[in-house]
C-alpha cells in the first residue's frame, strides 16, 4: 500500500465510524443501552424491546407487554438486568424491569395522574435511580427509587424549584438525565421560555437549578446532558422541528452545572451527546436525526461522522464502542 494510502487509512481508523446492523423491526427506536462489546438493549414504539448478545450480529425481539406502548428509554444494569420506560399521559407512562435477560418483565410503576408524562430515567447503580417527567400544574415531576424499583416515590414538589410554564423534557433519546459517582445528577429541561439544568449532589434529596444559553421554545431546549466528572459537563439540543440548523444547541460547564457557556461546531440539531470512554483526551460524540459529529478536544472543534443520523446513542463504560438507533428500526454499531 502506498504511503499516502496508509496515512488516509490511519486517519480513518482514528475517527468513529458506523457499522449498520439489522434490527428486524421497522419502528422508531429512541432507547438504547450498551452493556459491553457483546450485549446491548434497544427500545421503541409499538412495545418494542430488542437485545443482542453477539455484538449486534443478530437482535432478538423481547415481549414485555401486549400493550402497544412507546418505550422511549431503556437502561441496562448488566447483561441480564434492565429497566424500560414508556411515555404518554396517564397509564401509558410505565416502568418495567427484567432480571433474566428479558425473558420475563415486572411492571414496577404505572402512572395514575392523567396530567403526568414520563420522559427519561437513569441509575447510579442497580438499586438507586431517578425518573423525570413533564411538569404538572407548575410543579416539577421527579421520581426516585432506592430499592431497585421496588418502590418509586415522587420527590415532594415543595422540595424542588418551581417549574416554568410548560417546562419538561423531550422524550427523544432517553438521555435527559446525567449521573456521576454515587450522588450527583443533572437534568436538562426544555419546551419553556428558558432552558435550565436541575442538579443534586445528595442523591436527589435536594435540588438547585441554573439557566443555560441553549435555544428555548415550545419545540426547543436541552435534549441530552452528559458529565465526565463532577465539574465538566455538556448539553446539546436545539429545535427538533429544524433538524439541520445548529443554532444555540451546544453548551459546556466546568463548575458542576452552576454556569453554562455556549459552544459551536455541531452540524445540526442533536438529540444525544456522550463522552467517549478511554479516549486519550476528553472526546465527545453528538448524534441527531440529520447526522453525527465527533470532537477529540473536549468540544472545541467538531468533525462530521460519515453516514446517516440517529435518535439515540449509548457507549459502553470500558471502551470506545457503542450503538445508535433511530427511525424505521435503524441501528448501528459505533467503533473507533
Amino acid at each position: 500500500m502506498k504511503p499516502l494510502a496508509l496515512v488516509a487509512l490511519a486517519l480513518l481508523l482514528q475517527n468513529p465510524h458506523w457499522t449498520e446492523q439489522t434490527s428486524g423491526v421497522n419502528v422508531r427506536l429512541r432507547g438504547v443501552s450498551a452493556v459491553n462489546k457483546q450485549v446491548a438493549w434497544a427500545s421503541g414504539a409499538g412495545g418494542t424491546v430488542l437485545r443482542t448478545s453477539n455484538g449486534g450480529v443478530t437482535w432478538q425481539r423481547l415481549r414485555v407487554t401486549d400493550d402497544l406502548v412507546d418505550f422511549r428509554d431503556i437502561d441496562a444494569i448488566d447483561e441480564r438486568t434492565a429497566y424500560v420506560l414508556s411515555i404518554g399521559n396517564g397509564s401509558a407512562s410505565r416502568i418495567y424491569k427484567t432480571v433474566d435477560a428479558g425473558q420475563t418483565w415486572q411492571l414496577q410503576y404505572k402512572n395514575t395522574d392523567e396530567k403526568a408524562f414520563l420522559d427519561a430515567m437513569s441509575f447510579w447503580d442497580r438499586d438507586r435511580g431517578l425518573v423525570f417527567g413533564d411538569s404538572v400544574d407548575g410543579q416539577l415531576w421527579i421520581l426516585k427509587t432506592g430499592n431497585g424499583g421496588g418502590t418509586w416515590t415522587r420527590v415532594p414538589p415543595n422540595e424542588l424549584p418551581p417549574a416554568l410554564e410548560n417546562e419538561g423534557a423531550f422524550a427523544a433519546s432517553g438521555t435527559n438525565i446525567a449521573m456521576f459517582g454515587k450522588n450527583d445528577a443533572w437534568i436538562g429541561t426544555g419546551a419553556a421560555a428558558k432552558t435550565r439544568v436541575l442538579r443534586t449532589s445528595d442523591g436527589g434529596q435536594t435540588w438547585n437549578v441554573a439557566e443555560t444559553p441553549l435555544l428555548a421554545g415550545p419545540s426547543a431546549g436541552i435534549f441530552s446532558i452528559a458529565f465526565r466528572d463532577r465539574n465538566n459537563g455538556v448539553i446539546v439540543g436545539g429545535d427538533y422541528r429544524k433538524e439541520t440548523e445548529a443554532n444555540q444547541n451546544l453548551a459546556f460547564t466546568n463548575d458542576g452545572g452552576i454556569t453554562w457557556t455556549l459552544g459551536e461546531g455541531l452540524s445540526g440539531f442533536r438529540s444525544v451527546v456522550a463522552y467517549v470512554p478511554g479516549a486519550k483526551s476528553p472526546s465527545l460524540v453528538a448524534v441527531g436525526p440529520s447526522g453525527a459529529d465527533y470532537s477529540a478536544d473536549d468540544g472545541r472543534t467538531w468533525t462530521a461522522i460519515a453516514g446517516r443520523g440517529f435518535d439515540t446513542l449509548s457507549l459502553i463504560k470500558s471502551a470506545p464502542v457503542g450503538w445508535a438507533a433511530g427511525d424505521r428500526g435503524s441501528i448501528a454499531r459505533l467503533n473507533f
